[in-house]
């Protein structure tokens, strides 16, 4: 891939704090390269409080075409889209940006269709089940949506912050109203268990539920690539339950962000 690289160069950067466990910039410039596309995805580290310089920063360079946004950045960097998706302006929230007309930014929130396309891939089926959520920040949000948009029959959504849990149930009975509750980390009665928080990436973290209360049917997922095998999904696999890792839900998720990234429909 270094060969491409010139002035010719079309760049997207990807913005997290922090931001060495992201595996998408080999994925995505090795997917613009199978597309003949001479463009690379950087990896930038960028603390909370200067997104909005760093994004603002952006604007006028000429060979930065697009961002993409993870933890803990999505909510921040829809702020500056002049046009949004319809789901990504329903969350507030935008994992990917690229330019729009006169080079204004438009954003999408992807996520949740990456995780709910891995789940089918790994033989999960959200519809008609109860679904527990663990976390209600960018990724939970999206997920979330998704699970309700695929016909889960309920939706429970814990967070540590309850305010932002509220603030999410809120959001998501106003599309779907009354199948969304505040739930808890018992995972009893769900069939499907998401972890959308990064507790698992290191080491002596807590378990995001209560793994002693998951059973054998149950669908687990989570969103963090490193370890790929978090210890909430190692438990899980134990007791024989279907389940999906962070590196699954990017894999799926990258033809989403190339197609919108290279300005196609998604």
């Amino acid at each position: 891939m270094l060969e491409m690289l010139s002035g010719e160069t079309r760049i997207f950067v990807i913005i997290g704090h922090p931001i060495a466990q992201v595996k998408s910039p080999a994925g995505v410039t090795r997917g613009f390269a199978e597309r003949g596309l001479n463009a690379a995805l950087i990896p930038i580290h960028v603390l909370p409080e200067d997104v909005d310089s760093f994004v603002a920063a952006l604007g006028p360079l000429q060979n930065v075409d697009g961002i993409v946004a993870t933890i803990p950045h999505k909510f921040a960097v829809q702020r500056h889209c002049a046009t949004l998706s319809d789901r990504a302006r329903l969350l507030a929230s935008a994992n990917v940006v690229r330019r729009g007309p006169g080079g204004a930014w438009h954003g999408d929130m992807l996520d949740g269709l990456g995780f709910v396309s891995a789940m089918g891939q790994a033989g999960g089926e959200p519809e008609g089940k109860r679904a527990l959520l663990i976390g209600a920040g960018g990724a939970g949000s999206a997920i979330g949506l998704q699970l309700l948009d695929s016909g889960v029959a309920e939706l429970a959504v814990h967070d540590m912050d309850a305010g932002r849990r509220d603030a999410l149930i809120e959001r998501l009975s106003s599309a779907h109203p009354g199948r969304v509750r505040a739930g808890s980390t018992d995972p009893a009665g769900f069939g499907v268990i998401a972890n959308a928080t990064p507790v698992g990436m290191r080491a002596g973290d807590p378990l995001p539920v209560e793994v002693e209360r998951l059973a054998g049917d149950m669908f687990v997922g989570d969103v963090i690539t490193v370890p790929e095998v978090s210890p909430l999904l190692e438990a899980a696999r134990r007791l024989g339950c279907k389940t999906q890792t962070g590196i699954n839900m990017f894999l799926a998720q990258r033809e989403l962000i190339l197609d919108f990234l290279e300005g196609k429909p998604v």
